[in-house]
This record gives C-alpha cells, sequence and structure tokens, in this order.
C-alpha cells in the first residue's frame, strides 16, 4: 500500500494534483489543505490512502494522518464513499468536520455541496463517540491554543451532553466570571437542564 507520497506538482485541476515521482506521474485527489499547499509550494508530499476497486485504482492524499484518519472513519459510515469524504475533507478543513461532528453541527455538514441532511446525522451518529482527540488537529484558522470555553465544550460533547445544552451552561459559567476550564466543567455538569 503506498501511505505517503512525495514529488512534484505537473499539473492540477482543483481537487486532484498531478505528482511527478521520479518519472511516475500520480494523480492524486486530494483534500482542500493538501491540494493548496502542494499548489502553493509546487512540490511536497502528502499521506496517502490508496482504494483499489473493480473499475479502477485511486489514490486521496492528505495533509496530515489526522486528516487522513478523518478520511477513513468518514468512509466507513454507510453512505459515504471515498469521492464523498473527500469532498468534504475539500469544503472543511479537518478541525472543523471534527469540530462539526463533536458538536453535532448538522447544518455545518449539510454545507458541504452534495451532503444531506440524513447522510449528515449519520455521519455524527456513527462517528461522534469514535472520535478522539488525536483525530481533531488544531486548525491554522485558529488559534493554537484553544479558550477554556472551547475547551469545555469539547470535554461536555465527549460526556454526551448536547451541543444546545453545554453552549447555555457554558455561557451561564462565563457570566459569572469562571474561566478555568474545570471551574466551567463544574458549574456545568452540575447545571445543566
Amino acid at each position: 500500500m503506498i501511505g505517503y507520497i512525495e514529488g512534484k506538482v505537473m499539473a492540477g485541476d482543483g481537487i486532484t494534483v498531478l505528482l511527478m515521482v521520479n518519472g511516475i506521474g500520480y494523480e492524486v485527489a486530494c483534500s482542500g489543505a493538501a491540494y493548496a499547499m502542494l499548489m502553493n509550494a509546487g512540490e511536497g508530499g502528502v499521506y496517502t490512502y490508496l482504494q483499489v476497486k473493480e473499475d479502477g485504482i485511486s489514490l486521496y492524499g492528505f495533509i496530515s494522518p489526522e486528516e487522513k484518519n478523518l478520511f477513513i472513519k468518514l468512509i466507513s459510515v454507510s453512505g459515504v464513499g471515498p469521492k464523498m469524504a473527500i469532498l468534504v475533507l475539500s469544503q472543511m478543513d479537518a478541525a472543523e468536520l471534527a469540530n462539526a461532528i463533536v458538536t453535532e453541527d448538522i447544518k455545518r455538514l449539510c454545507l458541504v455541496k452534495g451532503l444531506g441532511k440524513k447522510t449528515a446525522e449519520r455521519i455524527i451518529l456513527d462517528l461522534k463517540e469514535s472520535l478522539t482527540s488525536l483525530d481533531i488537529p488544531l486548525s491554522p484558522k485558529k488559534k493554537a491554543k484553544p479558550t477554556a470555553n472551547e475547551d469545555a465544550l469539547l470535554a461536555l460533547s465527549t460526556l454526551g451532553f448536547s451541543r444546545q445544552e453545554s453552549q447555555k451552561a457554558v455561557e451561564e459559567a462565563e457570566s459569572l466570571g469562571l474561566t478555568s476550564v474545570e471551574q466551567i466543567l463544574s458549574y456545568a455538569i452540575k447545571h445543566i437542564r
């Protein structure tokens, strides 16, 4: 199996990159982050997933092992194939996707072109419990260190509380001047209705 590939970019069409490696051109369908990185640098490497089917072989590329792991989890969901999974990761970065799953943000998932409400609900249902902190890379658009509120919301959703009740309890804790994750969590767990 091909797990990582590095080479020079010969062409790109928005998702697929033609990557030249030792005289061989590999077509790699990339996530949005991997595509942007390769096209901007003109060369580079991506972590890959090789799909072998009766009608062909496809190679998918990712910027990090975490992003590749999210792709593998996505394709484990009934009704989500590799093309849909790479489309999701082209329209959302891995951190946004993981956050949408953990916080049960169906509306955010449905913003992905071609992803319907039922499939979004199935993704959340199937993957919410299996996501770990190792699956949730830091978004380059976000601060390197999440706020106490973000940490508390993530912890509460991991404990099984809904996004709505968690958000309300965290906001109440914040209005009372509680600032540390421990203080916010302690308050929220006691006051979630």
